[in-house]
């Protein structure tokens, strides 16, 4: 009994970890203009940034009128929900050579509700 407690107790903070918060579009809107700095909500981009319309879905690096880095042009990743999730909480980390300069969004609340944001814009 002692040990299925022990183990319990091991498992369950793992398992909360695990879980992502769900996220919020509206709140999303809010967190997302400290992004606006470099981003639209539309598919134009800026000198510093691709557009965000269609994001949730789209390869890495492929947005027409922006000048990726080869590092990101050439990842091959997949803007999941998860990807954008890692990739919002620490961009050099998640991807290495980047030219983002945005340290990331540590909150897991704020992250899940920019996803929840991007998602709508499709």
């Amino acid at each position: 009994m002692r040990r299925l407690l022990l183990a319990s107790l091991l498992i369950l903070p793992v398992a909360a970890q695990a879980q992502a918060p769900e996220g919020d579009a509206t709140r999303g809107a809010t967190v997302f203009r400290q992004c606006t700095v470099c981003h639209t909500a539309t598919a134009e981009s800026r000198p510093t940034g691709p557009g965000m319309l269609g994001i949730v879905g789209r390869t890495a690096g492929k947005a027409e009128g922006f000048r990726y880095s080869p590092v990101m042009a050439e990842s091959g990743v997949v803007w999941t929900e998860e990807n954008l999730d890692k990739y919002l909480n620490n961009p050099n980390q998640f991807m290495r050579g980047n030219r983002m300069a945005f340290p990331g969004l540590r909150n897991p609340q704020q992250r899940a509700d920019v996803i929840a944001y991007l998602k709508t814009l499709q």
